[in-house]
């Protein structure tokens, strides 16, 4: 499907590229570097198959930590398969990328993170614009460890309704990946206008903006070795919108009354977009006419972290989550009883979770505040 589509664009433009063809020499002098560098044992290696490996590849080398990745194949029987045996779908094979990164740098529950926001993991059938077994997505762990994690991270991302379709991709024991042909190799970067033009076409980039564009707070850090904690600076710029990113990573502030929760009247609790970590509670919200959240007490205190600002000219006392150690705003004693406190907090540091989906979303023990009983106590 690939090859069809890329024939069809090189007619239509009648571009002639220079730079396809690089040298076996040089394919087999990078590998070899790479192997020598693994051999240390300072970096490690993950699989992932993700459809076309031109674009796995590129959306993992993006990524801080990541010393280089390898097209190739694996999952089938065929030893030493060429590209047109493996495209036919007749050898078991999938197209995957192997993944050399410093875990010191990055880790691999990151690298899972990565991996699901770049794939369709609902789709049996193949990945986006490519058809067939041979572009399922799939993750191929190299031990135990891995395949721990990465069944947690599976588990995480369906319990975060993230998809409206089952996940299907599977958790594969890694058995041998053969690199695929040197022209393979950094394609994005060798044929960048070609590469290009087919991921345009895809479908690939259109499906990660629908899904992740427009839910960008849906689950923080799935496969995180901690309950609540901050992903990487890489994986934020992902996660977030531009303002999110901002406020929370950049000590920003949001237009008054033009946020999303300044005047949002369910009930329900406010966590931190980046962590996920209990913040606030509608219980304790009102109206303090700033044109932004207005909280007059947080939810769960030791989740509060408070520094003195004297930024602007003024002394005031900043407001940060404490794990994912994101910018959420100030807190003021110009407040209601009982309490006499405003934290004034930007709604982009935010993300509410309605009363009704508490228990869904992993807040349960949360869902007794809401009750009449409690309510009246």
């Amino acid at each position: 499907m690939k090859t069809i589509i890329i024939i069809g664009i090189t007619l239509i433009i009648g571009l002639v590229l220079l730079g396809f063809q690089y040298s076996k020499s040089q394919t087999q002098v990078g590998m070899s570097e790479m192997e020598t560098t693994y051999d240390d044992k300072k970096l490690s290696k993950a699989t992932f198959a993700g459809g076309c490996f031109w674009c796995t590849e590129s959306d993992f080398e993006k990524f801080d930590g990541v010393v280089g990745v390898v097209s190739g194949y694996t999952g089938g029987d065929e030893e030493n398969p060429t590209y047109e045996q493996v495209s036919s779908g007749m050898t078991g094979h999938y197209e995957a990328v192997q993944v050399l990164y410093d875990p010191e740098t990055v880790t691999y529950a990151e690298l899972l993170e990565v991996f699901w926001r770049h794939v369709d993991p609902t789709d049996s059938g193949g990945q986006f614009v490519d058809r067939g077994l041979q572009y399922r997505s799939a993750i191929f762990y190299h031990d135990q460890e891995q395949k721990a994690l990465a069944e947690k991270s599976k588990e995480n991302m369906d319990k975060a309704g993230v998809f409206k379709r089952p996940i299907v991709t599977q958790i594969i024991p890694l058995r041998k990946f053969y690199p695929a042909e040197e022209y393979h190799q950094d394609y994005y970067k060798r044929n960048p206008i070609r590469y290009k033009l087919y991921r345009s076409g895809s479908g690939r980039d259109q499906f990660i903006e629908s899904t992740w564009g427009k839910m960008p707070q849906k689950k923080a850090a799935p496969g995180a070795n901690s309950k609540y904690s901050k992903p990487s600076n890489e994986i934020l710029k992902q996660k977030l919108n531009a303002v999110q990113y901002k406020v929370t990573q950049q000590d920003g502030t949001e237009p008054p009354f033009n946020n999303e929760y300044w005047d949002n009247k369910k009930e329900g609790i406010y966590v931190d977009i980046v962590s996920g970590e209990p913040l606030f509670s509608s219980l304790d919200k009102y109206d303090s006419k700033t044109g932004w959240p207005s909280f007059t007490k947080p939810l769960v205190q030791d989740n509060l972290v408070e520094h003195e600002d004297r930024s602007l000219f003024m002394v005031r006392t900043e407001v940060r989550s404490k794990h994912g150690d994101s910018h959420l705003g100030h807190v003021f004693p110009d407040g209601p009883p009982p309490t006499g406190l405003r934290y004034c907090i930007n709604s982009a540091a935010l993300r509410f979770i309605p009363r009704e989906d508490l228990e869904n979303e992993g807040y349960g023990v949360y869902r007794k505040l809401f009750s009449k009983d409690f309510s009246q106590k």
